[in-house]
């Protein structure tokens, strides 16, 4: 699902040039035809008239999407300050990005946008002082940027790189490999690929596919029966070796890992409508022996994060729901675990095992900290960050004795250090090249109280010296599912609103991971109105406490987060000027029989099940639109090639909310094409994007921004 992407939007209308509101005047939306379907769920009769937008590739909803997009483009383009942000969004964002390096073999490689480049191109450079050359440019896979490299994977002796790439946004996904010396790309192709990576041993790299849609539209149909496969380089795919495959469990999926010594593989399975995972290994050298089970519990998780010999690290929750590091022994699997590293009061998130070292990352109240220990478990120092906020990196290989990391925050640009493990000193490898003065802005963290009395964290960012009026733009956010901790981080177009004034505040509910697997249980199944009554809560607080109004609320959130403010808008429309519902789950009755929307069902439950479907009408976006609410101004956004949360969610609740929606606040939808869920869309489409987002937003709460 998608983690990290808000998307916003609102209206208003003026008199004449100036700034000055005029009333709002209803829409003529496009008129969307109903069909008599009725579906009977244990005896209660739900009326689906829009089920006709679910075949998203049909002439007929192509021609009412391309209605749509009129009326809302119309709209969009009547607001006279847009160019004006577009311009201002092009300009900030026009500056050097890089990632933090990485080694492969002898070289090293690194991605680097120049500014406005569609997507971020592939550098390798032999050292860390040499010259770096252009490995890979997807920019070259397609002329208008909507072909991206997902991830790259490098084969242990340095010699291959394998890659994957999507079209359009889609999770689908192709593998191609590169020689790294000659920097040709061999003949190797990868096809209906979905939720993998791969995984290097000796010659090739095991994957996860799916069988070909036949009868299905690729990016709507049932992703059902995945299977494991090894593919050798220089063969082709379809003489590839099938690994593992489950035939009578069509919602579970697999993936199976190599240590880095290549001595064991490891099995991952993983079920729809289950929290945890079973693990199984076995040892490399034997292919064809059975998978040995080293945990069969689907309560609990389990992340492998590597071998000492015959000596397995493991973190896991079992009984520490804030995770610990355990040590299993692969020659007796079924003896009891020895606890390495022991639950502590702040959640563990991710452990390296790298220079004979195992560095940790721990959250506290939503803000990360390194921690090193022997491989004993003994504490040695913490990694010092220059403030509050989110770490990346620390990865690399056993022997490497320098690591690089990422840190950023909401004030401060990613920053890359380059980490000495032996010394634990850190040096800035590469500071952002932004044009920024993070002393003009401060941060601070809150804790408000939700319904039933639980202390909820809350960032709250704005210019210095605001006055808590009531009158300030601000933008809500939050998440609050899936175990998906929201930590700080920079974001170049928040800068849009905080440099006009504005208030971004991110609220840390439950139902994320930034207290542990309980926090995140607290706001899953029937207990996913504590997720609605702590967004709600916080949209309360700020109102409260004078940082805005409901005249300048605006909420927003992504994937699952587009189902929170799409529920919590049904729930309290009167605290919020404008609500930005993205790529959302807005049909909590049919989610399930999407894609891989199967695989949410451990998070939200079923409406195949009799108690889940009773908790899941109660709030499901599209099911609680009702007559004779004024609704805030609403601008829903999707793109028409989302396969994870397919754009037939925001499809029908659109087209309920124009049908049911009387007043006068614009309620519309955006559809990019040649777009998908969010990642590898190209730069010039998020420019786009993002202007059309502030500019709703500011044209609804009848603001103009100071651009000249």
């Amino acid at each position: 699902m998608l983690n990290k992407t808000i998307y916003i939007l609102s209206f208003f209308m003026f008199l004449n040039q100036s700034s000055k509101v005029n009333s709002q005047e209803k829409l003529e939306y496009p008129h969307t035809k109903k069909v008599n379907q009725t579906d009977d769920y244990f005896g209660i009769k739900i009326a689906d008239p829009y089920r006709w937008l679910e075949n998203t590739d049909s002439p007929e909803v192509k021609q009412w999407i391309e209605k749509e997009n009129k009326v809302t483009f119309s709209y969009l383009d009547k607001i006279p300050f847009r160019n004006k942000i577009k311009q201002r969004l092009t300009e900030i964002w026009n500056y050097p990005k890089y990632s933090q390096p990485f080694k492969a073999g002898d070289n090293y490689f690194f991605y680097k946008n120049n500014g406005l480049q569609k997507q971020s191109v592939l550098y390798i450079q032999k050292n860390l002082k040499s010259t770096p050359e252009v490995f890979l440019d997807p920019n070259t896979f397609s002329k208008d940027g909507t072909v991206a490299l997902n991830d790259v994977y490098d084969s242990p002796d340095g010699k291959y790189l394998a890659y994957s790439i999507s079209k359009s946004g889609s999770d689908w996904q192709e593998f191609y490999v590169m020689d790294i010396a000659s920097r040709k790309k061999l003949d190797d192709h990868i096809m209906w690929s979905k939720f993998s990576g791969a995984s290097w041993f000796k010659d090739g790299f095991f994957y996860g596919r799916y069988d070909k849609p036949e009868n299905e539209n690729e990016y709507t149909g049932k992703n059902e029966y995945q299977k494991v496969y090894y593919h050798k380089i220089g063969t082709n795919q379809s003489n590839d070796s099938l690994v593992y495959e489950d035939k009578t469990n069509p919602k579970r999926s697999h993936y199976v890992m190599t240590t880095e010594d290549e001595k064991h593989l490891f099995l991952y399975i993983f079920e729809a409508g289950k929290t945890g995972e079973y693990i199984y290994f076995k040892k490399a050298n034997d292919e064809k022996s059975d998978w040995i089970p080293i945990e069969e519990d689907f309560e609990h998780h389990y992340w492998i994060v590597d071998n000492i010999g015959d000596k397995l690290l493991i973190i896991n929750d079992k009984d520490a729901p804030k995770y610990k590091v355990s040590e299993a022994d692969l020659t007796n699997p079924a003896a009891p675990w020895h606890d390495l590293i022991p639950e502590k009061d702040n959640v563990l998130e991710k452990v390296d095992y790298v220079g004979g070292k195992l560095i940790a990352k721990y959250m506290k109240d939503a803000t990360e900290r390194i921690y090193v220990y022997n491989i004993n478990g003994s504490f040695l120092n913490e990694v010092i960050m220059p403030a509050p906020g989110s770490v990346y990196g620390f990865s690399g290989k056993r022997k490497e004795t320098q690591v690089f990391y990422t840190f950023t925050s909401f004030i401060y640009a990613s920053a890359i250090y380059l980490y000495d493990i032996n010394n634990n000193t850190s040096t800035l490898f590469h500071a952002s090249e932004i044009k920024f003065i993070p002393a003009d802005f401060e941060t601070k963290q809150i804790f408000y109280t939700s319904k039933d009395g639980t202390k909820v964290p809350m960032f709250i960012v704005h210019k210095k010296g605001i006055k808590l009026d009531g009158s300030n733009p601000t933008l809500l956010y939050g998440y609050g599912g899936f175990d998906i901790s929201e930590t700080p981080y920079f974001s170049i177009v928040r800068l849009i609103l905080l440099e006009n004034g504005g208030v971004y505040a991110l609220a840390n509910i439950r139902g994320g991971g930034e207290y542990g697997e309980e926090w995140h249980k607290a706001g899953m199944f029937e207990k996913k109105q504590n997720v609605f009554d702590d967004f709600i809560a916080a949209a309360e607080y700020l109102i409260k406490e004078k940082y805005t109004s409901p005249e300048k609320l605006a909420i927003s959130g992504g994937s699952n987060g587009g189902l929170l403010v799409g529920a919590v808008m049904n729930q309290r429309p009167e605290l919020f000027k404008c609500v930005f519902p993205a790529v959302g789950v807005m049909d909590m009755l049919r989610f399930q029989k999407f894609t891989i929307g199967s695989a949410w069902v451990r998070e939200y439950g079923s409406s195949d099940n009799e108690e889940q479907f009773k908790y899941l009408i109660k709030y499901s976006p599209l099911h609680n639109i009702k007559e004779g609410i004024n609704y805030p101004a609403v601008l829903v956004t999707t793109a028409d090639h989302d396969d994870r949360v397919v754009p037939l969610h925001s499809y029908k609740y659109i087209a309920t909310l124009q049908e049911k929606y009387k007043g006068t606040n614009p309620v519309l939808i955006r559809i990019e094409t040649k777009a998908g869920h969010g990642s590898g869309k190209p730069t010039d489409k998020i420019i786009d994007e993002w202007t059309d987002v502030w500019s709703f937003m500011f044209y609804n709460m009848g603001i103009e921004p100071e651009y000249k």
